[in-house]
């Protein structure tokens, strides 16, 4: 069956359904091609089913450890697949209320595997084994995401060795669970069930946890995991991993010697790879990186005249929000309108414990670039607000060139919700005078962005004042 529609959109997850239902907005017919579930990774099993997942690991360590606050709960049980219901319910819903808003905006949503023909033509294989093809008449959009990435002799068995994607609904806590790659997938699923009850091992590859985070925040997010009991080894590399009857042992080279580390389970965080693959890409002239991401310009075109890339598949970070913002970019494009990915700013949340959240230049980028960077700092140990909450463990850091904001970095309580303010102050170019100037509401988090401001100016008021120092 041949058709002719306006757009087409490869890919159902946060930056497909959202270029399918902008586009469809505007009036464009458009029809969006999904092999697997509607959401993608973030709504299925990333982003959304994880934080109710750490949102049950926080409830149920707040009722076990709350004597300090005078509430004595006793004999505190969990019910993990009770909770898991919970998950997949949120996941259901969101899903379901996605597919929803394809259709009430008046785009359709195929499922099946999408090859490209030409630039403006394209073949579905739907499951059932039919073939549909499309012709397109304003541009085909790819957002077919990224997949987890294999590590060469550890096999996946979908039940003892895992990816996030079965992690997140695990039914029991394990006993002893294994984390192959301390960054934001690994660390945020470690932590949860390390608060649940699991050991926790953390093998990473490179000298430090979460690569390319701040080193200031990574020691806090370290501190916490080590203090309850977790066992951390960076500049480990993995070597091979076998399944027991009853665990998994996970040979890894480590500080010049082999090393074999026993647990229940492993999860397998070793980053992800772009879905560019089986596309007919090479074909039509469409080049990629190193990484196989598609390349494109600021406008979101690939090489191919009308073939436009959004999302993990166009390159990090890989980020639900920055896919959200590409979306509205293309959909702006093919309307007919001047639209550029132009943002200034790109924040990014890490929900480990405690939380991480950056936005701008790190101290070692600002020195790569030769900038002067000044440094404002503000301890969550000196707000009212933090104490009163039990969390008093973090910062505020802020990097300023010239008074003017450039970069932030946030580690404590409700550190994905503060870094906004801040991204909205890059964005908009304002200044440390700006922040401090602007009365925050007492007592609350957020005031720790004024502190911090009015320290990065020299004229902090509850730290000691001292020089403001200039970053390394």
């Amino acid at each position: 069956m041949k058709r002719t529609v306006g757009a087409v959109v490869i890919g159902g997850g946060p930056a497909g359904y959202s270029a399918t239902i902008r586009l469809a907005q505007r009036g464009i017919q458009t029809v969006c091609v999904e092999r697997e579930a509607v959401g993608g990774v973030c709504l299925n099993w990333g982003c959304i089913p994880s934080k109710a997942l750490i949102t049950t690991a926080q409830r149920y360590d707040w009722a076990r450890h709350g004597e300090e606050f005078g509430v004595v709960a006793h004999d505190v049980k969990l019910d993990l697949p009770r909770a898991q219901q919970r998950n997949r319910g949120i996941v259901r819903h969101h899903t379901e209320g996605v597919a929803a808003l394809i259709a009430s905006n008046g785009a359709e949503l195929v499922q099946g595997t999408a090859e490209l023909l030409s630039p403006r033509e394209l073949r579905v294989r739907h499951k059932n084994g039919s073939v549909l093809e499309l012709r397109v008449e304003r541009g085909i959009v790819l957002a077919t995401g990224a997949t987890p990435r294999a590590l060469r002799g550890v096999a996946l068995d979908g039940e003892r060795v895992v990816t996030a994607r079965e992690a997140v609904f695990f039914e029991q806590v394990p006993e002893h669970l294994l984390v192959l790659g301390g960054g934001v997938i690994g660390l945020e699923l470690g932590s949860a069930y390390q608060r649940l009850g699991s050991r926790l091992t953390v093998v990473e590859a490179a000298p430090a946890l979460l690569p390319g985070v701040d080193p200031d925040v990574v020691r806090v997010v370290q501190k916490r995991l080590v203090a309850r009991g977790a066992t951390v080894l960076t500049e480990a590399r993995a070597l091979g991993a076998e399944r027991g009857a009853d665990g998994v042992t996970l040979r890894v080279q480590h500080a010049g010697a082999e090393q074999v580390l026993s647990g229940s389970h492993l999860l397998v965080a070793a980053g992800f790879v772009p879905n560019s693959g089986g596309l007919g890409l090479e074909a039509l002239g469409i080049t990629l990186d190193a990484q196989g991401h598609v390349i494109t310009n600021e406008r979101c075109e690939t090489r191919a005249p009308g073939v436009f890339a959004i999302g993990d598949v166009s390159g990090a970070p890989y980020l639900a929000h920055k896919a959200f913002k590409e979306a509205e970019v293309v959909a702006d494009v093919l309307a007919g309108e001047p639209a550029t990915r132009d943002w200034r700013a790109m924040p990014s949340a890490i929900f480990t414990d405690p939380e991480v959240a950056t936005v701008g230049l790190t101290e070692r980028q600002g020195a790569e670039r030769g900038l002067e960077l000044s440094v404002g700092r503000f301890p969550f140990s000196a707000l009212g607000r933090a104490m009163a909450l039990g969390e008093s463990e973090g910062f505020v850091k802020l990097l300023s060139e010239r008074g003017r904001l450039v970069g932030a970095a946030v580690v404590g309580a409700e550190a994905s919700e503060l870094i906004t303010e801040l991204t909205l102050a890059i964005e908009v170019g304002a200044t440390l005078e700006d922040l401090a100037l602007t009365v925050h509401s007492h007592p609350t988090l957020s005031e720790a962005i004024r502190e911090a401001a009015d320290a990065g100016l020299g004229r902090a008021v509850h730290i000691l004042n001292r020089k403001p120092r200039r970053a390394a």
